[in-house]
């Protein structure tokens, strides 16, 4: 079965380098490269869906966070990864809390950045519609900030919750973010609260 990968980044290199990467990791694979999000809305009526898309946020015309609700709206269902040379706290949350279901860091070593890219293929798929819940509509989360917020349910730490999802505390501590400014709550425990009241969590 063939995987298909849409990489949206205006760097040839980077690009060269982890369409090699990819291509020695996945047997099958139909990877998609485009240098801007305009050009990624021009060909999708006639290529493939992306089971997977790819983003920088630094790209010429709208950039990376801005377009990533385009690219929802095209492909609602397929998983976003943030790929950035800027790995600051804002720009983690900004993702986070935009849709993305991962956000890695250019510098990252070539091995973490494969993993993190195949342990999404092997996740379930995101939420793509808001579905009503005990009579409210409840909030878009991708799996993953469904995973860490039933761990922050648990009463986790970041660390412990990096732990066993394998993700940094920084990804976590945005995925928190995210989720407390999804959830519109000012804590962890209000958002425990919130999530068990709606029927979120088990």
């Amino acid at each position: 079965m063939t995987t298909h990968i849409l990489l949206i980044d205006d760097h040839s290199l980077f690009r060269a380098g982890l369409r090699m990467m990819l291509t020695s990791a996945i047997s099958e694979i139909q990877l998609r490269e485009v240098a801007s999000l305009a050009e990624a809305m021009q060909g999708a009526r006639h290529a493939m869906p992306p089971q997977l898309i790819l983003l920088d946020v630094q790209l010429p015309g709208i950039n990376g966070l801005d377009g990533m609700t385009l690219l929802q709206r095209q492909w609602p269902t397929c998983p976003v990864v943030v790929l950035s040379a800027d790995a600051s706290t804002d720009t983690q949350r900004m993702a986070l809390q935009r849709g993305a279901v991962q956000v890695l860091s250019k510098a990252a070593p070539a091995g973490a950045i494969l993993e993190a890219i195949l342990s999404v293929l092997r996740a379930p798929a995101v939420m793509a519609t808001p579905a009503r819940v005990n009579g409210d509509h409840a909030p878009r989360l991708t799996a993953r900030q469904c995973e860490v917020l039933d761990l922050v349910c648990q009463g986790l730490s970041n660390k412990l919750i990096g732990r066993q999802l394998h993700l940094s505390e920084n990804t976590v501590r945005g995925h928190v973010q995210a989720l407390l400014a999804t959830l519109q709550v000012s804590s962890r425990a209000e958002a425990a609260f919130v999530a068990r009241s709606r029927g979120l969590v088990g």
